[in-house]
């Protein structure tokens, strides 16, 4: 059966679509088909990750909400890229990014869109491209289209910072998720200094919130070189961060 995966913070800049694209990237790595929706359309930018520009998109998540097209059309198969940096990829991606150009994305800020659309399309990529993940990478805060994101997920990903700035707004979306059923939450706390006693900062979380924390990933020079210019797991695969990565994705699916 396919799961819907949901990746949201509450505040920006928390390493959000780093985690989607590598949590999926890792799923794709053991076989399965998964699909990336970027529901940021306000400041898209996962596409990136997956060696994307604005000349190889066609079309887009946009394209899909002002009815130009079928969603499946703006779905750009990218495990070529994904098989650059392992070959030994077994599954498929692939990505529905939405548009970089300032023009649409002025567009949408000015004229919104029938979030209803959203749902609709979830649920015909899982049929149309044949998945076993569909993942989505949120708008950051609490609107109408995240909200209806985290209702329809299976499991759900909250990523936060160890920043007192962080703590109130997370709190806020777990008491969202919760009171939306979601049945599995976990937070992740990610950039976290190395000075830092880890296990020390998941029991202070875990205390806070009530909730599981299912993993702490700790603040990478070497994801900081990377430029977003490629998928850290696949590129550094023996990195502690991979290897909690992988444990988060494997949470994630179970």
């Amino acid at each position: 059966m396919s799961k819907v995966i949901s990746i949201h913070s509450f505040r920006g800049g928390t390493g959000k679509s780093n985690t989607t694209a590598n949590v999926a990237a890792i799923l794709v790595g053991r076989g399965l088909r998964v699909g990336i929706v970027d529901t940021d359309i306000q400041s898209p930018g996962i596409h990136a990750l997956f060696g994307l520009d604005e000349n190889d998109m066609d079309l887009s998540l946009n394209d899909y909400l002002w009815g130009k097209c079928e969603i499946r059309d703006a779905a750009q198969d990218v495990t070529a890229a994904l098989k650059a940096q392992d070959p030994s990829i077994k599954g498929q991606a692939f990505l529905i990014p939405s548009s970089i150009k300032a023009g649409e994305i002025a567009r949408i800020l000015r004229e919104g869109y029938d979030v209803g659309l959203l749902n609709d399309g979830f649920q015909r990529l899982l049929v149309d491209l044949s998945l076993d993940v569909l993942m989505i990478d949120t708008h950051p805060g609490l609107n109408e289209e995240t909200l209806l994101s985290i209702a329809i997920s299976d499991s759900l990903a909250i990523i936060m910072r160890p920043d007192n700035q962080d703590y109130q707004g997370t709190g806020v979306a777990v008491e969202v998720a919760r009171k939306l059923d979601v049945p599995n939450l976990v937070l992740v706390v990610n950039k976290v200094p190395q000075v830092f006693d880890f296990d020390e900062v998941q029991a202070r979380v875990e205390h806070i919130y009530g909730c599981e924390v299912g993993a702490v990933l700790p603040h990478s020079d070497e994801m900081m070189a990377l430029a977003s210019s490629g998928i850290f797991a696949l590129r550094y695969p023996d990195n502690t961060m991979s290897q909690k990565l992988r444990l988060l994705a494997h949470r994630l699916i179970s």
